[in-house]
């Protein structure tokens, strides 16, 4: 387990032999997302207002955002042998994420969302998710990814893919002393929760806290009590995200927890697809940089609430560049 600092109690690892690199191991998922003016009833055909389509998957949007911040960043995961294939791939270098660990499937399709994005409700989505190629992802494929895992600093998972995967590249990240983030994403109560013993950081929302603890977070202090059995199953690091309210942090050392509320910014919401995945990729990148833990979920509150007021996923994200130039260079400083 890691060791604490005054600055990052994971800088250490981080630091040792320049070990800043991020590895996600994860889902690549091809968006379709329509906008309407409300969502359509159970029966009901209704015009959308305009359609796109986009590179995605929790895994490659967390990639993307941590990437376009300047964080070196590499990609495990799979494709199909398709037309979809090729556009996520470009999307993941385009932004500068490294891909040789992507590999194709035969006989496979690319995942897809069908993504629903309504005017009604300030831009809130529905999705359907056909995950394709990403159900491919087993133990072996972590297996046989270890020499991309060992020398990461950051090793950043979601639950896209199938439970035993991610649990086996979580353990070969303990292994290898690898700091390792987990966004149990899609939530599913059905969960291996045996993998938060391999996990030193794991971050979710209200939905997410819920079916890992049986706790309802409906406000800050009912998060902090699902932070808090969080924190008995293994991680020494609790991120509960509340939407426009920010996040709750809540940090164990040494037996001791410390919680903070940091919250949200007040922005004109058009589409919040694929916020959750610009604060986890914002936050692994801060804190690679030597962040500090507080510091860098305050800054990643600030940059997701940034990318809900843009349409799309991964085109909602800003870059380094393109935050400095909007006046929010405070948000990347020291990265």
């Amino acid at each position: 387990m890691c060791t604490k600092t005054e600055e990052n109690i994971f800088l250490d690892t981080l630091m040792a032999q320049d070990r800043k690199q991020i590895v996600v191991f994860g889902s690549i998922v091809h968006d379709l997302i329509s906008y309407t003016t409300r969502f359509p009833r159970p029966g009901e055909s209704i015009r959308g207002k305009s359609f796109q389509q986009g590179a995605g998957g929790k895994g490659a949007n967390q990639a993307v955002a941590a990437a376009l911040l300047g964080a070196r960043v590499s990609m495990i995961g799979k494709v199909g042998d398709d037309i979809f294939a090729d556009f996520n791939l470009t999307s993941l270098k385009k932004a500068g994420v490294e891909t040789a660990a992507v590999q194709r499937v035969a006989g496979s399709t690319t995942g897809t969302a069908t993504i629903t994005v309504s005017e009604e409700g300030g831009g809130e989505n529905s999705i359907v998710v056909t995950l394709g190629a990403n159900m491919e992802m087993s133990p072996e494929t972590a297996d046989g990814a270890e020499a991309v895992i060992a020398p990461g600093g950051i090793l950043l998972c979601q639950a896209e893919i199938p439970d035993a995967a991610t649990k086996r590249a979580l353990e070969i990240g303990r292994k290898h002393g690898v700091t390792t983030f987990l966004n149990p994403a899609p939530g599913d109560p059905a969960m291996d929760q045996s993998m938060l013993a391999f996990v030193d950081i794991v971050c979710v929302n209200e939905n997410e806290a819920e079916f890992i603890t049986g706790i309802a977070s409906p406000n800050p202090a009912e998060a902090e009590k699902a932070a808090r059995a969080m924190l008995e199953r293994g991680p020494r690091v609790a991120i509960i995200t509340l939407g426009p309210q920010g996040c709750l942090l809540a940090e164990k050392d040494e037996g001791v927890i410390t919680v903070s509320l940091l919250p949200g910014e007040k922005v004109a919401a058009v589409d919040t697809t694929g916020a959750g995945d610009c604060f986890c990729g914002s936050f692994v990148a801060l804190l690679a940089a030597g962040i500090p833990l507080k510091e860098a979920a305050a800054r990643s509150v600030k940059i997701a609430s940034i990318s809900v007021t843009k349409i799309g996923t991964q085109s909602s994200y800003s870059s380094r560049a393109e935050l400095i130039a909007v006046g929010r260079g405070e948000l990347v400083e020291g990265i």
